[in-house]
């Protein structure tokens, strides 16, 4: 269960994610960089990390034309991280899979973000709902060879049904019980997230921001653990 939940190491610079890392220990495995400390050094704290034995889920949420999107991914493949994030495009995907090949990295298509409502797509330019949009996009995913997608737990289900038992569903904008949601709106507990069929939980505020960490950290697996047992019971 500790390699389905990936801490978010979403703070201003690496001493603090250092910080972060030292004080969970040996309990925690798996860690989120994204943009925010990937522009201030997260980027070789990412190497170091994978180096040492820790899995990176880099979160670059890559965009651009076919062969750029190539080259990107070939270099970052070489960091030796374990997940990559592509915007669920169709073009950028097929070039993304094409480049990692033969290197083990999982990449993500990233579906529709879980600070993002209707009223927000509306404004965007899509006339989509949000689980439509995120069902499409998971389809694309699949069809283009992707490791898996990044989907707000309200939508794990629908898409396991899309994607099939294999690919990953890692799923952002968790939220323990009694937590504020912040700039999140689609955010579900870590139980209700695992029971719906997601395969990895990303959670960055309610463990980086707690007076204590790993009693965060703990009380999360704990949260997962209920479910995958409750699962167990009703099959």
């Amino acid at each position: 269960m500790r390699d389905r939940l990936i801490v978010g190491l979403d703070v201003p610079d690496v001493k603090q994610a250092e910080s972060v890392v030292a004080e969970l220990g040996e309990g925690a495995r798996f860690y989120k960089i994204g943009y925010q400390l990937a522009f201030a050094g997260g980027l070789e704290f990412a190497r170091d990390l994978a180096a040492g034995g820790r899995k990176v889920f880099l979160d670059m949420k890559l965009l651009d034309i076919d062969n750029t999107v190539a080259k990107g991914v070939e270099n970052i493949a070489r960091m030796g991280v374990t997940m990559l994030t592509i915007h669920a495009y169709p073009k950028a995907m097929r070039a993304a899979v094409e480049a990692a090949a033969g290197s083990g990295l999982c990449l993500l298509g990233v579906t529709v973000l879980t600070s993002m409502d209707e009223a927000d797509l509306q404004q965007a330019g899509y006339d989509f709902a949000p689980h439509d949009l995120v069902e499409r996009r998971a389809a694309q995913a699949f069809e283009a060879g992707m490791g898996g997608v990044v989907c707000a737990a309200f939508e794990a289900a629908a898409v396991r049904r899309v994607i099939g038992p294999e690919m990953a569903i890692v799923t952002p904008g968790i939220r323990p019980a009694g937590s504020p949601a912040g700039d999140q709106k689609r955010v579900m507990t870590p139980s209700q997230a695992i029971s719906s069929g997601a395969s990895h939980l990303v959670v960055a505020r309610p463990v980086v921001a707690a007076q204590d960490r790993k009693a965060a950290f703990a009380q999360i697996l704990g949260e997962m653990s209920n479910a995958e047992t409750t699962e167990g019971k009703t099959e």
